[in-house]
């Protein structure tokens, strides 16, 4: 492109479309003649889209009202197992293609929004592989380094964002496929909560762990689409409604306090750079802020076996099977030889299996209950081509090392570039956490982004931080008690039963009156805000699982109520407050200090 050609940022194309600089037609013609130079070199297109197939969608845009959309005019690309009308799907192999009638719910959820499909993506057969390989299409190489693969399975997908041809793009992610494109390209790779992005028109792999995934330059990018896209829908079987503490207004700052979990024993296949660069990125979010856990990896990795030497198979062979019976050339050897097992296992191989991983599905949520995500690499050591030649399986099956248990446990991951090898070639980590956690992951990959202050793909930088951002918030509630829900009080196991974590011990702000209540036992205190004579209280923060919270608030007798408390600190939290009329009897009890020690002072 032309030197003047503004960065496909969205915030920065949306700028250049809003200055006047150039317009969507003028933008998908040069993208065009871009990707069609590129893909002579990396293969990263199934299809292109022509004039005739683009242009209903850009005179779509030329109505006047389309500039308010809020993707005007940003150009995506579509791993090309996920359908666009019109244009044959074909999961990189010729012989399954056919040519669909309706795009999946998601392609167009984004047509919707304003944004321009530029064409199919290349990616490994049936979206079975983690390097980008696997396709009578053609091999995607690197973007940085030829001698190595692009990652796959959703290997042009990523390539189309870190080549310059499109703002970002869609893949799939059953074992990987999302994330791993995303640390070979110094992309931010989003593996959402299962359900989340709907899946309704696309090639199943697994259709049970299956997750549409997105490519982008930057988490913040990710935020503002995964807030546009994650809605429930109808035609998808799997979906699942997003709750409102994961939608867009959860992105935000990460504050100190964090607590983050670290595979006690990290696999690296003796990469000593890549356990380097690893300690480093834990380096960096303990200077954020965070706690590092040590964290036994065990059952993790023991449920990721299960995706490949256990009965999931037989579900990626309910798509490519009847192709493998009836005409088996059309499918790639190394396809075979992953799903030759498939037909073999029997139904009592699928609930042994199943009730395996749900036991391991406890122990490893047990083991996060008190973390606020994970940390790994995206990949212990990233193989070359030649690697892939020599060991197709072998080479492939470390790509997946951190990868494979992810959609079988239910999590939702991030992956994120944290540095470049000396090679020159992109490397990164994952973020994971419980499911529908996403924004607030996506919130520590932003100011993980901000803290190295990495080159983005394209050779651009990563925007600066707009103004104060509100904290980033996740599937965890914070409460702040005063009285019989202190620790070691008498209410506090209502805070303990339902999973309850005691964050700080701290006071309000110093404009807070006490008192007792009249009636009990047990008395009750009651916190108010005073414009005058108030102190500071001491006060308990703690954090409940957001789906806990209604049924805490339901059960708090009037007067009391949760409202919002100023800690010492200036920081507002919801806490326990009164209504005023309740004080005319009560007696003030504010020079104590806290409730503790005013209990103290009555005790005989």
């Amino acid at each position: 492109m032309t030197n003047n050609f503004p960065n496909l940022q969205i915030d920065s194309l949306s700028a250049a479309y809003t200055r006047g600089d150039i317009t969507p037609r003028d933008l998908m013609a040069q993208l065009k003649r871009r990707a069609t130079q590129l893909n002579a070199e990396f293969n990263l297109f199934i299809h292109i889209l022509d004039e005739a197939e683009l242009e209903p969608y850009l005179e779509r845009l030329e109505n006047p009202a389309a500039k308010t959309k809020p993707l005007y005019g940003i150009p995506f690309v579509i791993k090309d197992n996920i359908d666009l009308k019109g244009v044959a799907t074909t999961a990189a192999c010729p012989a399954f293609a056919y040519m669909p009638k309706k795009s999946a719910t998601i392609v167009e959820q984004l047509i919707e929004l304003g944004a321009l499909p530029v064409g199919k993506a290349n990616l490994d057969q049936f979206a079975t592989g983690l390097n980008g390989t696997r396709s009578p299409y053609g091999i995607c190489k690197n973007s940085v380094l030829p001698e190595y693969p692009s990652g796959g399975s959703s290997a042009g997908s990523a390539l189309a964002v870190a080549l310059g041809v499109a703002s970002f793009s869609l893949g799939t992610d059953t074992a990987g496929s999302g994330r791993i494109p995303a640390a070979y390209n110094n992309l931010v790779g989003l593996k959402a909560s299962k359900g989340l992005i709907s899946t309704a028109g696309v090639v199943p792999a697994c259709r049970t762990l299956d997750c549409t995934t997105l490519f982008t330059a930057t988490a913040a990018e990710a935020s503002r689409l995964l807030g546009l896209v994650a809605r429930h829908d109808p035609r998808d079987d799997f979906s699942r409604h997003n709750p409102a503490w994961n939608d867009a207004t959860a992105f935000g700052d990460i504050e100190p306090g964090f607590r983050f979990g670290v595979p006690k024993v990290t696999e690296f296949f003796g990469d000593d750079e890549s356990a380097a660069l690893f300690a480093g990125s834990i380096a960096k979010l303990k200077n954020m802020g965070g706690t590092e856990v040590s964290l036994d990896f065990t059952p993790f990795l023991e449920a990721a076996r299960l995706l490949y030497e256990g009965p999931w198979v037989a579900e990626r062979y309910l798509v490519a099977g009847p192709l493998i019976t009836k005409n088996p050339e059309a499918v790639l050897p190394v396809i075979h030889d992953v799903l030759e097992k498939a037909p073999h296992y029997s139904a009592l191989d699928h609930y042994k299996a199943l009730y395996r991983l749900q036991h391991l599905k406890m122990v490893c949520d047990a083991l996060m209950a008190d973390l606020d995500f994970v940390i790994t690499p995206s990949m212990p050591h990233p193989v070359t081509l030649n690697d892939l030649h020599r060991e197709p399986v072998e080479a492939n099956s470390k790509l997946g090392w951190y990868t494979n248990f992810m959609n079988l446990l239910d999590y939702a991951a991030v992956a994120v570039p944290a540095s470049f090898m000396t090679t020159g070639l992109p490397w990164g980590i994952t973020l994971f956490g419980r499911a529908f956690t996403d924004q607030y992951l996506l919130s520590v990959a932003n100011k993980f982004q901000h803290t190295t202050k990495l080159a983005l793909v394209g050779g651009n930088t990563l925007p600066a931080s707009v103004g104060k951002m509100r904290r980033a918030s996740n599937d965890r509630a914070r409460v702040v008690v005063c009285g019989a829900h202190l620790e070691g009080l008498p209410l506090n196991w209502q805070l303990r039963e339902r999973q309850g974590r005691l964050v700080s011990a701290t006071t309000t702000s110093a404009h807070y009156r006490l008192y007792a209540l009249p009636g009990g036992p047990p008395m009750r205190p009651a916190m108010v805000r005073a414009s005058e004579g108030g102190q500071a209280i001491e006060v308990e923060v703690w954090e409940v699982p957001s789906a806990e919270l209604g049924s805490f608030l339901t059960n708090i007798p009037a007067p009391l109520g949760l409202g919002k408390v100023e800690l010492a600190d200036g920081s507002w939290e919801t806490g326990f407050v009164c209504d005023g009329y309740a004080l005319a009897d009560a007696q003030e009890i504010t020079s104590w200090g806290g409730w503790r020690a005013w209990l103290k002072s009555r005790a005989p």
